[in-house]
């Protein structure tokens, strides 16, 4: 029976999935989620920079949209950028409590004599991360610039393939053939370069 409801419920529109939230829905959030996740989490990634922080700004995203269905508005946008448009803020949110700590430990530091740009674990994590970066943007540079735009968008974010069609005013069957074609191509320099 469980199966059976929560098929229903995948059914739905995010509008009709939104309703349900106000009623606090378990279900209907379960299935939210699930639809909207992986785009939140690109998205996420992709301004903060980390795997960790998305999570955490995700799941602070989430539970606003649980708290906060009963403000979401049809008429001003779908729910997909409402829910992306909070993913942005919490993260854009996140980024400027990190520059207000990191102000307040470079004082800190100053204050009793150490050096603000000595070694410790954030500088290693901002490195792994840099790291990962440039090796995106690696990978990225082996694409044309059509496949680049096309997996810039479904990737970074967060949109679905319908949507960059409309988007990019180009055939749905043109988007997908660009980022598998991407994709492969990303995977062949992985393969080609080896590991790290």
């Amino acid at each position: 029976m469980a199966g059976k409801a929560r098929s229903r419920l995948r059914g739905l529109s995010d509008d009709a999935l939104l309703l349900r939230l106000i009623g606090m829905d378990a279900a209907a959030f379960e299935a939210f989620y699930e639809r909207h996740a992986t785009a939140a989490q690109a998205l996420a990634r992709r301004i903060v920079g980390s795997r960790h922080s998305a999570d955490d700004v995700c799941q602070d995203a989430f539970f606003s949209v649980w708290r906060l269905a009963i403000r979401f508005d049809p008429r001003r946008g779908n729910a997909r950028t409402w829910l992306l448009t909070i993913v942005r803020s919490r993260a854009l949110d996140l980024l400027r409590q990190r520059g207000r700590l990191r102000e307040r430990e470079i004082a800190d530091d100053a204050a009793i004599g150490r050096h603000p740009d000595g070694e410790d674990a954030s500088t290693e994590r901002q490195a792994l991360s840099n790291v990962e970066s440039e090796e995106v943007r690696r990978l990225l540079d082996v694409l044309s610039d059509e496949q680049r735009r096309v997996i810039e968008l479904a990737f970074f974010e967060g949109y679905s393939h319908y949507e960059i069609a409309a988007h990019l005013q180009i055939p749905l069957g043109t988007v997908k053939a660009r980022i598998n074609r991407g994709l492969a191509r990303m995977r062949d320099a992985v393969e080609t370069d080896g590991p790290g």
